[in-house]
């Protein structure tokens, strides 16, 4: 298949409503086989992928414990998450459009990784009211989250406070990965994107995971690379439904199915096996971290049953491959 037949292909597929069992067997399809996958089973993976994310949200459990069943040829390992069926909402204007858009730029190289998150974000936002009800309500079945549901918008970290731990802590730890990498405390301005505007509990869930994302880095064993920040998002979302990690997921398996299929394989790999292990952690959400702030990272780990990730490659594979 050309290249260029690869988004019509796409579009084919896009309105159909994946189930359990179709992305298990899309999976199935687009496991390795002598480091080649085939453009189409590409395709269908992608396609299954977006509609979940960007359609029925309330799938997304239901669809990636299929996929990754079928990628690894094992069980999830973690109990199904109940969702009433429903059917998918329809496709605003311009939506697939703007998704393949930011595909073909990532894969042009005119994007770097910040401009992707906008973008991906931006296309997020046009979803409207019934998108957001419907994630609101898919959030409520993930462990853990309907008794912070109701809880006060947790308060801004305060580098001072962080700065105040001592060294080997993860308040400090978490300090010195903000300072050294010149990162934000909550990533993007709470107040700026109207986070406390959305449904409960996405106003918590949301506002909670820009706060901590860097954080979930130190304690889920995730490096702050290409490769583990596509692998973090699939953490995310298993961990409680996160929106804009399936819509990001999503693209990213746009430009797994562009781009040729030797690196599909550590692409995939790298999501299935991280969101195996959000399906098997402990829920991160909950913690309330600001109470161990003075605690060494592997004391916190081991009183929550964390265990880090199993990472299937070195963490900097894209950027060794970049350099050379």
């Amino acid at each position: 298949m050309k290249q260029s037949d690869v988004k019509p292909a796409f579009l084919e597929q896009i309105g159909n409503r994946p189930d359990h069992g179709r992305a298990k067997t899309c999976g199935r399809k687009a496991r390795r086989w002598r480091g080649l996958v085939s453009r189409r089973a590409r395709i269908d993976a992608a396609a299954v992928l977006a509609h979940s994310a960007f359609l029925a949200p309330d799938t997304i459990p239901h669809i990636y414990d299929g996929f990754c069943e079928g990628w690894t040829g094992e069980p999830i390992g973690a109990p199904a998450l109940p969702t009433e069926v429903r059917p998918s909402l329809p496709a605003p204007d311009g939506l697939w459009d703007g998704f393949w858009s930011i595909a073909e730029d990532a894969v042009a190289g005119k994007l770097d990784a910040a401009q992707i998150t906008m973008r991906t974000a931006e296309l997020g936002g046009t979803m409207g009211e019934a998108y957001l009800a419907r994630t609101a309500e898919a959030a409520k079945a993930y462990p853990g989250v309907t008794r912070i549901a109701e809880d006060p918008l947790p308060n801004r970290i305060e580098l001072e406070t962080l700065a105040s731990c001592p060294q080997g802590s993860l308040g400090r730890t978490f300090h010195d990965l903000i300072v050294d990498n010149t990162f934000d405390l909550e990533v993007l301005d709470r107040d700026e994107i109207g986070l406390s505007d959305l449904p409960t509990p996405l106003d918590y869930l949301n506002t909670r995971i820009l706060q901590s994302h860097d954080l979930w880095h130190i304690v889920a064993g995730y490096e702050t690379t290409a490769l583990h920040e596509i692998a973090l998002s699939a953490f995310q979302m298993a961990q409680f439904g996160h929106a804009y990690s399936a819509q990001f997921l999503a693209v990213m398996a746009a430009v797994g199915a562009i781009t040729p299929s030797i690196g599909y394989p550590v692409l995939m790999t790298s999501i299935t096996s991280a969101y195996v292990h959000g399906r098997r952690s402990p829920p991160l959400i909950t913690i309330d971290w600001e109470a161990e702030w003075r605690k060494p990272t592997e004391a916190i780990r081991s009183k929550y049953g964390i265990e880090p990730y199993q990472r299937p490659y070195p963490a900097d594979l894209i950027e060794q491959r970049l350099s050379a």
